[in-house]
C-alpha cells in the first residue's frame, strides 16, 4: 500500500467522525469555558470509545481522529490529542500499577492527563530541562507515610517549575521530566507519573491565544519515588522523544483539519459573494488563492500521512519524516487560515466567526512540541545521518 493512500473504510470512519463531531461532540465544547478543561467534553469522548484509541489504534487512525475532529470542533480534537499526550508515556513505559490506576480513566475521559516538558529556560531545547530531581530522605518536610519505600529503592524530591503546560493546573496526574543527573545534557532525564495532588505540587493558569487551558505549575520539593518512574531513571529523554516522534505526525493532522476546514468554508464564500457584477470565485486572483490553498492542503495531508504509515511500519526515518510532516502541515495550516482570513474580509474578524476561532487556534502548533525552527534542524541532522551511513 502506498504510504499516502487510505483504504475506503478509513475514509468511511473519518466522515463517521465529522458527523459525530459536529453533532455530539461541538454542543458540548461551546458550553465550556475558554481556558478550562472541559470535563464534559472528555467524558463524551470516552463514551464514544475515541480516548481509547488513541492508545489501541496506529499512528494513521491517530492522524485520521485528529484531522476529522479538528475539521468539525477543535476544541474536541485538542482534548483528544491532550490525553493522548499526557498519558502516551504511561501507556507505553508505566509498570502494571500505573497502568491499572490510570489509564481506565483515560480511557473514559474522567481522569484528565498533561505532559509537562516544557519550562521558561526550556522550550524548544528540551534537553536542558532545569526542573531538579534531588536525592531525598525521610527528613524531607513533604514525606509521608504512604511514600516511604523498602531500603535500596530510590526517593526523589522534584524543585523548579513547568510552563506553557497543556491543560494546567487542572489535569488529575502529569507526566513530569525532570534531571536526575546534572551536566550529561538529555542523558540524565527521567520521566514521573506525578498526581496532581501530591504535596508541593500547585499551579496557575496562563492567559494565552489559544482557547485550550494551559498553566504553569510549580514544584516545591514535591515527593516522588521509583513508583513514579515512567521508564527507566536517566532514560526519560527517550520516553519524551518516543512520544512526540508518534504526535508530531498528528499534529500534523490536526492543522491539515484546520486547514480543510478554512478551504471548505472558502470555497463556499467566494462561490456565492457577488462582487465586481459576478461573484468572487470567478476573479482570477481569487481563483488562484484557492486552488494554492488546496494545493498546499493536500500536500500537507500526503506528508502527514506518510509519517504516519512510516511510524507504524517501524521505519528508520521516523524522525525525519514526523518532523517534516510537523512543519509542512502547521505552516500550511497558518498560510491556509490566514488566506480564508483575507477573502472573507471583516466579517471573518467578527468573535465567533469560524474562521476567527481558527485564526486563534493554527498559531501555537507552529511552536508546541518542537518549533518550526526546531523541526527544520531535526531534518537536517537526520538528513546528514542518512548521508553519512550511506558512505
Amino acid at each position: 500500500m502506498p504510504a499516502f493512500s487510505l483504504e475506503p473504510e478509513r475514509i468511511a470512519w473519518g466522515a463517521r467522525l465529522r458527523a459525530l463531531a459536529a453533532e455530539r461532540l461541538r454542543p458540548l465544547a461551546e458550553k465550556g469555558e475558554p481556558g478550562r478543561v472541559n470535563r464534559a467534553l472528555a467524558a463524551e469522548l470516552g463514551r464514544l470509545g475515541l480516548l481509547s484509541r488513541v492508545f489501541t489504534s496506529g499512528a494513521v487512525d491517530l492522524c485520521l481522529m485528529r484531522e476529522s475532529l479538528a475539521h468539525a470542533c477543535t476544541e474536541a480534537e485538542t482534548a483528544l490529542a491532550l490525553q493522548g499526550l499526557g498519558a502516551h508515556p504511561v501507556h507505553a513505559h508505566g509498570t502494571p500499577a500505573q497502568r491499572e490506576r490510570w489509564l481506565p480513566r483515560v480511557h473514559d475521559g474522567t481522569a484528565v492527563a498533561a505532559f509537562a516538558l516544557s519550562e521558561p529556560g526550556a522550550g524548544s531545547d528540551a534537553a536542558a530541562l532545569g526542573l531538579r530531581a534531588e536525592r531525598a530522605d525521610s527528613s524531607d518536610r513533604h514525606s509521608t507515610s504512604t511514600l516511604a519505600e523498602p531500603d535500596g529503592q530510590r526517593r526523589w524530591r522534584l524543585s523548579g517549575e513547568k510552563r506553557w503546560i497543556s491543560n494546567a493546573p487542572e489535569a488529575d496526574f502529569y507526566t513530569v521530566f525532570a534531571r536526575t543527573t546534572p551536566g550529561v545534557g538529555a542523558r540524565g532525564v527521567t520521566a514521573f507519573l506525578v498526581p496532581a495532588d501530591r504535596p508541593g505540587l500547585t499551579g496557575t493558569s496562563l492567559d494565552m491565544l489559544s482557547p485550550h487551558p494551559i498553566g504553569a505549575l510549580d514544584f516545591d520539593a514535591v515527593p516522588v519515588t521509583t513508583d513514579d518512574v515512567l521508564g527507566e531513571v536517566d532514560r526519560g529523554f527517550r520516553v519524551a522523544m518516543g512520544t512526540l516522534n508518534l504526535f508530531r505526525p498528528s499534529v500534523g493532522a490536526f492543522a491539515v483539519g484546520m486547514a480543510q476546514a478554512a478551504l471548505d468554508a472558502t470555497l463556499a464564500h467566494t462561490a456565492r459573494r457577488d462582487a465586481f457584477d459576478g461573484k468572487l470565485r470567478d476573479l482570477q486572483t481569487v481563483a488562484h488563492q484557492v486552488a494554492e490553498m488546496a494545493l498546499r492542503t493536500e500536500a500537507a495531508r500526503l506528508m502527514v500521512y506518510a509519517a504516519a504509515t512510516a511510524y507504524d511500519t517501524g521505519a528508520p526515518d521516523v524522525p525525519r519524516r514526523a518532523a517534516m510532516a510537523k512543519l509542512l502541515a502547521t505552516e500550511t495550516a497558518q498560510y491556509v487560515v490566514d488566506t480564508a482570513v483575507q477573502l472573507h474580509g471583516a466579517r471573518a474578524l467578527h468573535r465567533g466567526h469560524l474562521l476567527e476561532h481558527l485564526y486563534r487556534e493554527v498559531r501555537a502548533p507552529r511552536i508546541y512540541e518542537g518549533a518550526s525552527e526546531v523541526q527544520r534542524g531535526i531534518i537536517a541532522k537526520e538528513l546528514y545521518k542518512e548521508w553519512e551511513a550511506a558512505l
